[in-house]
Protein backbone atom coordinates (compact mmCIF):
# COMPACT_ATOMS: atom_id res chain seq x y z
CA UNK A 1 0.00 0.00 0.00
CA UNK A 2 1.30 3.47 -0.86
CA UNK A 3 1.33 6.73 0.99
CA UNK A 4 2.60 9.85 -0.75
CA UNK A 5 4.04 12.31 1.68
CA UNK A 6 7.01 14.65 2.03
CA UNK A 7 10.07 13.56 4.01
CA UNK A 8 10.56 16.82 5.87
CA UNK A 9 9.52 20.41 6.15
CA UNK A 10 12.31 22.48 4.57
CA UNK A 11 13.24 26.04 3.81
CA UNK A 12 15.51 26.28 0.74
CA UNK A 13 17.34 29.20 -0.84
CA UNK A 14 19.15 28.68 -4.20
CA UNK A 15 21.29 30.97 -6.40
CA UNK A 16 22.74 30.17 -9.85
CA UNK A 17 26.39 31.21 -9.66
CA UNK A 18 27.36 30.36 -6.10
CA UNK A 19 24.70 27.88 -5.04
CA UNK A 20 23.83 28.09 -1.37
CA UNK A 21 21.25 25.70 0.09
CA UNK A 22 20.03 25.76 3.68
CA UNK A 23 17.55 23.18 4.98
CA UNK A 24 15.79 23.15 8.31
CA UNK A 25 14.29 19.76 9.08
CA UNK A 26 11.50 19.78 11.64
CA UNK A 27 11.55 15.99 12.12
CA UNK A 28 14.44 14.61 14.17
CA UNK A 29 16.05 11.20 13.79
CA UNK A 30 15.01 10.00 17.25
CA UNK A 31 12.04 12.33 17.72
CA UNK A 32 9.35 9.61 17.80
CA UNK A 33 6.32 8.81 15.62
CA UNK A 34 4.41 11.88 16.80
CA UNK A 35 6.40 14.12 14.47
CA UNK A 36 5.22 12.24 11.34
CA UNK A 37 2.04 11.56 9.41
CA UNK A 38 1.33 7.84 9.68
CA UNK A 39 -2.25 7.35 8.38
CA UNK A 40 -3.34 7.05 4.76
CA UNK A 41 -6.38 5.85 2.77
CA UNK A 42 -6.42 4.41 -0.72
CA UNK A 43 -8.70 3.16 -3.48
CA UNK A 44 -7.83 0.56 -6.09
CA UNK A 45 -9.32 -1.29 -9.06
CA UNK A 46 -8.02 -4.20 -11.09
CA UNK A 47 -8.53 -7.64 -12.54
CA UNK A 48 -9.23 -10.98 -10.88
CA UNK A 49 -8.42 -14.46 -12.15
CA UNK A 50 -8.69 -18.04 -10.82
CA UNK A 51 -5.04 -18.67 -11.78
CA UNK A 52 -1.88 -17.68 -9.89
CA UNK A 53 1.24 -16.09 -11.35
CA UNK A 54 3.45 -18.41 -9.29
CA UNK A 55 1.69 -21.48 -10.75
CA UNK A 56 0.77 -22.88 -7.33
CA UNK A 57 -2.29 -25.15 -6.95
CA UNK A 58 -4.69 -26.25 -9.68
CA UNK A 59 -8.18 -25.31 -10.91
CA UNK A 60 -11.36 -27.31 -11.48
CA UNK A 61 -12.20 -25.45 -14.71
CA UNK A 62 -10.24 -25.39 -17.96
CA UNK A 63 -10.80 -21.74 -18.87
CA UNK A 64 -9.83 -18.88 -16.53
CA UNK A 65 -11.77 -15.69 -17.12
CA UNK A 66 -10.58 -12.20 -16.20
CA UNK A 67 -13.12 -10.23 -14.14
CA UNK A 68 -13.34 -6.90 -12.32
CA UNK A 69 -12.12 -6.34 -8.76
CA UNK A 70 -12.03 -3.24 -6.55
CA UNK A 71 -11.19 -2.18 -3.03
CA UNK A 72 -10.34 0.41 -0.42
CA UNK A 73 -7.51 0.33 2.11
CA UNK A 74 -6.46 2.07 5.33
CA UNK A 75 -2.86 1.91 6.56
CA UNK A 76 -1.00 2.99 9.70
CA UNK A 77 2.76 3.23 9.20
CA UNK A 78 4.50 1.98 12.36
CA UNK A 79 8.09 2.56 11.21
CA UNK A 80 10.15 3.59 8.18
CA UNK A 81 9.72 0.15 6.62
CA UNK A 82 6.70 -1.49 8.26
CA UNK A 83 2.99 -0.74 8.50
CA UNK A 84 -0.36 -2.41 9.18
CA UNK A 85 -2.98 -2.27 6.42
CA UNK A 86 -6.71 -3.04 6.41
CA UNK A 87 -8.06 -4.02 2.98
CA UNK A 88 -11.75 -4.31 2.06
CA UNK A 89 -12.18 -5.76 -1.44
CA UNK A 90 -14.95 -7.04 -3.67
CA UNK A 91 -15.47 -8.31 -7.18
CA UNK A 92 -16.11 -11.44 -9.18
CA UNK A 93 -14.12 -14.53 -10.19
CA UNK A 94 -15.28 -16.88 -12.96
CA UNK A 95 -14.28 -19.84 -15.12
CA UNK A 96 -15.80 -22.42 -17.46
CA UNK A 97 -15.25 -25.60 -19.44
CA UNK A 98 -16.49 -24.27 -22.78
CA UNK A 99 -13.45 -25.75 -24.50
CA UNK A 100 -14.65 -29.22 -23.47
CA UNK A 101 -17.71 -30.04 -25.61
CA UNK A 102 -19.04 -32.73 -23.28
CA UNK A 103 -18.82 -30.49 -20.17
CA UNK A 104 -20.91 -27.27 -20.16
CA UNK A 105 -19.95 -26.43 -16.54
CA UNK A 106 -19.21 -22.82 -15.59
CA UNK A 107 -19.21 -20.68 -12.48
CA UNK A 108 -19.21 -17.04 -11.43
CA UNK A 109 -18.50 -16.16 -7.80
CA UNK A 110 -19.28 -12.77 -6.35
CA UNK A 111 -17.11 -12.08 -3.28
CA UNK A 112 -16.28 -9.58 -0.54
CA UNK A 113 -13.36 -9.87 1.85
CA UNK A 114 -11.70 -7.93 4.68
CA UNK A 115 -8.07 -8.66 5.64
CA UNK A 116 -5.41 -7.21 7.94
CA UNK A 117 -1.86 -7.39 6.56
CA UNK A 118 1.65 -6.39 7.44
CA UNK A 119 3.35 -4.32 4.72
CA UNK A 120 7.14 -4.27 4.53
CA UNK A 121 8.96 -1.69 2.41
CA UNK A 122 12.04 -3.43 1.04
CA UNK A 123 13.68 -0.25 -0.33
CA UNK A 124 13.28 2.30 2.46
CA UNK A 125 16.57 4.18 2.04
CA UNK A 126 17.35 5.94 -1.24
CA UNK A 127 21.05 6.66 -1.72
CA UNK A 128 20.48 8.41 -5.06
CA UNK A 129 17.89 11.01 -4.03
CA UNK A 130 17.37 12.84 -0.75
CA UNK A 131 13.61 12.15 -0.92
CA UNK A 132 12.28 8.65 -1.47
CA UNK A 133 10.03 8.58 -4.54
CA UNK A 134 9.75 4.83 -5.22
CA UNK A 135 9.18 2.05 -2.69
CA UNK A 136 8.94 -1.67 -3.32
CA UNK A 137 6.87 -3.65 -0.84
CA UNK A 138 5.70 -7.12 0.12
CA UNK A 139 2.64 -7.93 2.20
CA UNK A 140 0.96 -10.87 3.92
CA UNK A 141 -2.02 -11.19 6.24
CA UNK A 142 -5.28 -12.94 7.02
CA UNK A 143 -8.99 -12.22 7.12
CA UNK A 144 -12.51 -13.31 6.20
CA UNK A 145 -13.95 -13.87 2.72
CA UNK A 146 -17.69 -13.95 2.00
CA UNK A 147 -18.81 -15.25 -1.41
CA UNK A 148 -21.72 -16.72 -3.40
CA UNK A 149 -20.88 -19.18 -6.19
CA UNK A 150 -23.40 -19.45 -9.06
CA UNK A 151 -23.29 -21.26 -12.38
CA UNK A 152 -24.01 -24.52 -14.19
CA UNK A 153 -22.63 -27.95 -13.25
CA UNK A 154 -21.37 -30.60 -15.68
CA UNK A 155 -24.92 -31.98 -16.07
CA UNK A 156 -26.20 -28.59 -17.19
CA UNK A 157 -28.12 -27.94 -13.96
CA UNK A 158 -27.93 -24.38 -12.60
CA UNK A 159 -26.74 -23.78 -9.04
CA UNK A 160 -26.85 -20.76 -6.71
CA UNK A 161 -25.45 -21.27 -3.20
CA UNK A 162 -27.34 -18.34 -1.70
CA UNK A 163 -30.67 -18.09 -3.54
CA UNK A 164 -31.10 -21.67 -4.74
CA UNK A 165 -31.00 -23.34 -8.15
CA UNK A 166 -33.18 -22.32 -11.04
CA UNK A 167 -34.67 -25.82 -10.94
CA UNK A 168 -36.20 -25.17 -7.54
CA UNK A 169 -33.44 -26.42 -5.19
CA UNK A 170 -33.26 -24.46 -1.94
CA UNK A 171 -30.28 -22.16 -1.33
CA UNK A 172 -28.37 -21.49 1.88
CA UNK A 173 -29.88 -18.04 2.26
CA UNK A 174 -26.51 -16.42 3.04
CA UNK A 175 -23.02 -15.97 1.68
CA UNK A 176 -20.36 -18.63 2.34
CA UNK A 177 -17.79 -17.43 4.92
CA UNK A 178 -14.24 -18.77 4.88
CA UNK A 179 -10.79 -17.86 6.18
CA UNK A 180 -8.57 -16.22 3.53
CA UNK A 181 -4.79 -15.55 3.40
CA UNK A 182 -3.53 -12.82 1.00
CA UNK A 183 0.15 -12.72 -0.02
CA UNK A 184 1.44 -10.10 -2.44
CA UNK A 185 3.97 -7.57 -3.64
CA UNK A 186 4.00 -4.24 -5.42
CA UNK A 187 5.62 -0.91 -6.14
CA UNK A 188 4.71 2.60 -4.95
CA UNK A 189 5.29 5.94 -6.72
CA UNK A 190 5.05 9.26 -4.91
CA UNK A 191 3.20 11.74 -7.13
CA UNK A 192 3.06 14.63 -4.65
CA UNK A 193 3.09 15.35 -0.94
CA UNK A 194 -0.47 14.02 -0.61
CA UNK A 195 -1.02 11.59 -3.50
CA UNK A 196 0.73 8.34 -4.45
CA UNK A 197 0.22 5.75 -7.17
CA UNK A 198 0.63 2.06 -6.44
CA UNK A 199 0.56 -1.15 -8.45
CA UNK A 200 0.31 -4.53 -6.79
CA UNK A 201 -0.46 -8.18 -7.19
CA UNK A 202 -2.03 -10.38 -4.49
CA UNK A 203 -2.58 -14.14 -4.39
CA UNK A 204 -5.52 -15.09 -2.15
CA UNK A 205 -5.81 -18.57 -0.65
CA UNK A 206 -9.33 -19.63 0.44
CA UNK A 207 -9.74 -22.14 3.27
CA UNK A 208 -12.51 -23.94 1.38
CA UNK A 209 -13.11 -25.83 -1.85
CA UNK A 210 -16.48 -24.40 -2.86
CA UNK A 211 -15.29 -20.96 -4.05
CA UNK A 212 -15.82 -22.23 -7.63
CA UNK A 213 -19.15 -23.91 -6.78
CA UNK A 214 -17.87 -27.51 -6.55
CA UNK A 215 -18.61 -29.46 -3.38
CA UNK A 216 -17.38 -32.98 -4.14
CA UNK A 217 -15.69 -34.82 -1.20
CA UNK A 218 -12.17 -34.77 -2.67
CA UNK A 219 -12.42 -31.16 -3.82
CA UNK A 220 -9.23 -29.16 -3.38
CA UNK A 221 -9.08 -25.74 -1.69
CA UNK A 222 -9.52 -22.77 -4.03
CA UNK A 223 -7.61 -19.57 -4.74
CA UNK A 224 -7.68 -16.49 -6.93
CA UNK A 225 -5.38 -13.58 -7.82
CA UNK A 226 -5.93 -9.83 -7.95
CA UNK A 227 -3.76 -7.40 -9.92
CA UNK A 228 -4.54 -3.76 -9.29
CA UNK A 229 -3.59 -0.13 -9.53
CA UNK A 230 -4.75 2.66 -7.28
CA UNK A 231 -4.32 6.03 -5.66
CA UNK A 232 -3.56 6.70 -2.02
CA UNK A 233 -4.03 9.89 -0.03
CA UNK A 234 -2.07 11.05 2.99
CA UNK A 235 -3.99 11.98 6.13
CA UNK A 236 -2.69 14.50 8.65
CA UNK A 237 -1.17 17.94 9.03
CA UNK A 238 0.66 19.41 6.04
CA UNK A 239 3.42 20.58 8.39
CA UNK A 240 4.47 16.98 9.15
CA UNK A 241 6.43 14.64 6.86
CA UNK A 242 5.29 11.10 6.10
CA UNK A 243 6.98 8.35 8.07
CA UNK A 244 7.00 5.99 5.07
CA UNK A 245 8.64 8.36 2.58
CA UNK A 246 11.27 9.90 4.89
CA UNK A 247 14.87 8.97 4.04
CA UNK A 248 16.43 8.43 7.51
CA UNK A 249 20.00 8.67 6.18
CA UNK A 250 19.32 12.11 4.69
CA UNK A 251 17.62 13.19 7.93
CA UNK A 252 20.65 12.15 9.97
CA UNK A 253 22.96 14.03 7.61
CA UNK A 254 20.84 17.20 7.90
CA UNK A 255 20.69 16.91 11.68
CA UNK A 256 24.48 16.72 11.89
CA UNK A 257 24.68 19.99 9.93
CA UNK A 258 21.94 21.75 11.89
CA UNK A 259 23.15 25.25 12.82
CA UNK A 260 21.97 25.01 16.43
CA UNK A 261 23.67 21.64 16.87
CA UNK A 262 26.93 22.95 15.43
CA UNK A 263 26.80 25.89 17.86
CA UNK A 264 26.32 23.45 20.74
CA UNK A 265 29.31 21.40 19.54
CA UNK A 266 31.49 24.52 19.35
CA UNK A 267 30.37 25.58 22.84
CA UNK A 268 31.19 22.10 24.11
CA UNK A 269 34.66 22.33 22.56
CA UNK A 270 35.20 25.60 24.45
CA UNK A 271 34.16 24.02 27.74
CA UNK A 272 36.47 21.06 27.15
CA UNK A 273 39.37 23.45 26.45
CA UNK A 274 38.67 25.29 29.71
CA UNK A 275 38.68 22.04 31.64
CA UNK A 276 41.95 20.96 30.01
CA UNK A 277 43.55 24.30 30.93
CA UNK A 278 42.32 23.98 34.52
CA UNK A 279 43.77 20.47 34.75
CA UNK A 280 47.09 21.75 33.36
CA UNK A 281 47.14 24.47 36.02
CA UNK A 282 46.43 21.90 38.73
CA UNK A 283 49.37 19.78 37.58
CA UNK A 284 51.81 22.73 37.47
CA UNK A 285 54.65 22.31 40.04
CA UNK A 286 57.17 25.13 39.66
CA UNK A 287 59.61 24.06 42.40
CA UNK A 288 59.39 20.33 41.58
CA UNK A 289 58.66 19.23 45.16
CA UNK A 290 55.69 17.03 44.12
CA UNK A 291 53.01 19.46 45.37
CA UNK A 292 51.14 21.50 42.71
CA UNK A 293 51.40 25.28 42.89
CA UNK A 294 47.71 25.70 43.79
CA UNK A 295 48.23 23.68 47.01
CA UNK A 296 51.86 24.60 47.73
CA UNK A 297 51.98 26.75 50.90
CA UNK A 298 55.76 26.99 50.72
CA UNK A 299 56.72 27.76 47.10
CA UNK A 300 60.30 27.73 45.81
CA UNK A 301 61.57 25.08 48.24
CA UNK A 302 65.18 24.05 47.52
CA UNK A 303 65.68 21.11 45.18
CA UNK A 304 65.84 17.76 46.97
CA UNK A 305 63.95 18.96 50.04
CA UNK A 306 61.60 16.53 51.79
CA UNK A 307 58.23 18.26 52.09
CA UNK A 308 54.85 17.49 53.64
CA UNK A 309 51.44 17.57 51.92
CA UNK A 310 51.37 21.37 51.92
CA UNK A 311 54.76 21.68 50.21
CA UNK A 312 56.67 22.80 53.31
CA UNK A 313 60.05 21.33 54.33
CA UNK A 314 59.80 18.67 57.06
CA UNK A 315 62.14 19.29 59.99
CA UNK A 316 62.94 15.97 61.62
CA UNK A 317 63.70 16.10 65.39
CA UNK A 318 66.82 14.58 66.78
CA UNK A 319 66.47 11.10 68.17
CA UNK A 320 65.38 11.01 71.81
CA UNK A 321 68.26 8.69 72.67
CA UNK A 322 71.78 9.30 71.51
CA UNK A 323 73.32 6.73 69.21
CA UNK A 324 76.29 6.44 71.50
CA UNK A 325 76.09 4.88 74.93
CA UNK A 326 73.24 2.83 76.34
CA UNK A 327 69.69 3.65 75.07
CA UNK A 328 67.14 4.56 77.76
CA UNK A 329 64.29 2.08 77.99
CA UNK A 330 60.68 3.30 77.73
CA UNK A 331 61.66 6.49 75.82
CA UNK A 332 59.19 7.86 73.25
CA UNK A 333 59.27 6.26 69.79
CA UNK A 334 58.97 8.77 66.89
CA UNK A 335 57.33 8.17 63.46
CA UNK A 336 57.36 9.80 60.04
CA UNK A 337 54.37 11.77 58.68
CA UNK A 338 51.28 9.54 58.15
CA UNK A 339 53.36 6.40 58.79
CA UNK A 340 53.29 3.55 61.30
CA UNK A 341 56.61 2.05 60.16
CA UNK A 342 59.32 1.92 62.84
CA UNK A 343 62.46 3.99 62.23
CA UNK A 344 65.77 2.16 62.63
CA UNK A 345 66.87 4.81 65.13
CA UNK A 346 64.13 3.49 67.46
CA UNK A 347 65.58 -0.02 67.63
CA UNK A 348 68.04 0.65 70.53
CA UNK A 349 65.21 2.07 72.73
CA UNK A 350 62.95 -0.88 71.85
CA UNK A 351 65.74 -3.41 72.55
CA UNK A 352 66.42 -1.83 75.97
CA UNK A 353 62.68 -1.82 76.76
CA UNK A 354 62.38 -5.48 75.71
CA UNK A 355 65.30 -6.53 77.91
CA UNK A 356 63.82 -4.78 80.96
CA UNK A 357 60.36 -6.26 80.42
CA UNK A 358 61.74 -9.79 80.09
CA UNK A 359 63.90 -9.51 83.17
CA UNK A 360 61.47 -7.67 85.44
CA UNK A 361 58.18 -9.20 84.38
CA UNK A 362 56.56 -5.76 84.23
CA UNK A 363 53.31 -5.06 82.36
CA UNK A 364 53.11 -1.88 80.25
CA UNK A 365 50.54 0.05 78.22
CA UNK A 366 51.71 1.13 74.75
CA UNK A 367 50.01 4.45 73.85
CA UNK A 368 49.94 5.67 70.24
CA UNK A 369 49.52 9.32 69.17
CA UNK A 370 49.31 11.40 65.96
CA UNK A 371 49.68 15.03 64.93
CA UNK A 372 46.64 17.06 63.86
CA UNK A 373 46.88 16.68 60.06
CA UNK A 374 43.96 14.80 58.50
CA UNK A 375 40.68 13.80 60.08
CA UNK A 376 40.27 12.74 63.70
CA UNK A 377 39.09 9.28 62.64
CA UNK A 378 42.14 8.76 60.44
CA UNK A 379 44.52 9.94 63.15
CA UNK A 380 42.91 7.61 65.71
CA UNK A 381 43.41 4.64 63.39
CA UNK A 382 46.99 5.75 62.64
CA UNK A 383 47.81 6.01 66.37
CA UNK A 384 46.61 2.42 66.97
CA UNK A 385 48.73 1.20 64.04
CA UNK A 386 51.81 2.89 65.54
CA UNK A 387 51.20 1.29 68.95
CA UNK A 388 50.72 -2.12 67.32
CA UNK A 389 54.00 -1.73 65.40
CA UNK A 390 55.82 -1.28 68.74
CA UNK A 391 53.99 -4.24 70.29
CA UNK A 392 54.87 -6.48 67.33
CA UNK A 393 58.56 -5.58 67.66
CA UNK A 394 58.56 -6.35 71.40
CA UNK A 395 56.70 -9.66 70.99
CA UNK A 396 59.13 -10.70 68.24
CA UNK A 397 62.02 -9.90 70.63
CA UNK A 398 60.64 -12.31 73.29
CA UNK A 399 58.23 -10.26 75.41
CA UNK A 400 54.98 -12.08 76.27
CA UNK A 401 52.03 -10.52 74.44
CA UNK A 402 49.95 -10.73 77.64
CA UNK A 403 52.25 -8.14 79.27
CA UNK A 404 51.54 -5.57 76.55
CA UNK A 405 48.32 -3.54 76.21
CA UNK A 406 47.77 -1.27 73.17
CA UNK A 407 45.73 1.96 73.12
CA UNK A 408 45.37 4.68 70.46
CA UNK A 409 44.65 8.30 71.38
CA UNK A 410 44.77 9.92 67.93
CA UNK A 411 45.60 13.63 67.97
CA UNK A 412 44.61 14.10 71.62
CA UNK A 413 47.14 14.73 74.43
CA UNK A 414 49.76 16.52 72.27
CA UNK A 415 53.16 17.19 73.88
CA UNK A 416 53.94 20.08 71.50
CA UNK A 417 52.16 22.78 69.50
CA UNK A 418 50.47 21.30 66.42
CA UNK A 419 50.53 24.67 64.68
CA UNK A 420 54.27 24.32 63.97
CA UNK A 421 56.08 21.64 62.01
CA UNK A 422 58.44 20.93 64.92
CA UNK A 423 55.46 20.41 67.23
CA UNK A 424 53.68 18.09 64.80
CA UNK A 425 56.85 15.99 64.40
CA UNK A 426 57.10 15.59 68.19
CA UNK A 427 53.45 14.52 68.48
CA UNK A 428 53.91 11.62 66.04
CA UNK A 429 54.92 9.20 68.79
CA UNK A 430 54.38 6.13 70.94
CA UNK A 431 54.93 6.34 74.71
CA UNK A 432 55.01 3.69 77.48
CA UNK A 433 52.97 3.63 80.68
CA UNK A 434 53.93 1.05 83.34
CA UNK A 435 51.01 -0.70 85.02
Amino acid sequence: MVSAQTDSTTTTTTTTADTTTSATTTAKVFGGRGQYKTWSIGVNVGATSPSLATGGGSNDYANHNVELGYGISIRNQLGHNFGLQLDVRGGKVSGDNSSIASNPASYSTKFYQATLSGVVNVATIDFIRRKNSVNFFINAGAGLAMYNPTGVNSAGVAFDFKDGAAGGAAGTGSYVKEFVVPIGAGVKFRLSDVVALNFGYTQNFIDGGNFDGLTKPDNRKDHYSYGYGGLEFTLGSKSKPSLEWVNPVAMMYDELYDAALRQEVEALKGRVTNVENAVTDLKKDSDGDGVSDQFDKCPNTPAGSVVDGSGCVIVFPKDTVATTGTAAAYSNIQFEFDSSVLRTSSYPVLDATSADLRSSGKTVEIDGYASSEGTAAHNLSLSRDRANSVKTYLVNSGVAASKLKVKGYGETNPIADNSTEEGRVANRRVSFKQR
